[in-house]
């Protein structure tokens, strides 16, 4: 049987804790093909009539653009930001820009709400 040293056993554990942090320091979007997508790939915008670091899309204008919802005690980090929603949930921003999703976009890559209004882009990294 193979026994773990003491130092070893201060390594692991280290690299444990190590690669939780990198969890939690995880983007809450990533780039494809040149605008940042949500984890199931779905292209997110954002809305002119926003303010910096904050929503203005509320009630039905939420249920047509769905916000990018942050979890409970999400942290900021670089260029991504948390905002607090009038509703009092939390929603994450990009350079201040509070992010969505369209509902009418299907499918992973749709971009049907590019354009919307006038007031609806999709989202690209900085």
């Amino acid at each position: 049987m193979m026994r773990t040293s003491p130092t070893m056993m201060a390594l692991l554990a280290g690299a444990a804790l190590a690669l939780s942090g990198l969890v939690h320091a995880a983007e809450p979007a990533m780039e494809k093909d040149g605008m940042l997508v949500d984890s199931k790939g779905m292209t997110l915008y954002t809305y002119d009539k926003d303010a910096m670091g904050k929503s203005n899309c509320n009630d039905s204008c939420a249920t047509n653009w769905p916000p990018l919802m942050a979890e409970a005690g999400a942290k900021a980090d670089d260029d991504w930001t948390v905002v607090k929603r009038d509703d009092g949930t939390m929603q994450w921003a990009y350079y201040g820009k509070p992010l969505y999703t369209f509902i009418q976009d299907k499918k992973a890559g749709d971009m049907v709400g590019d354009g919307k209004g006038g007031v609806w882009h999709v989202a690209k990294p900085e």
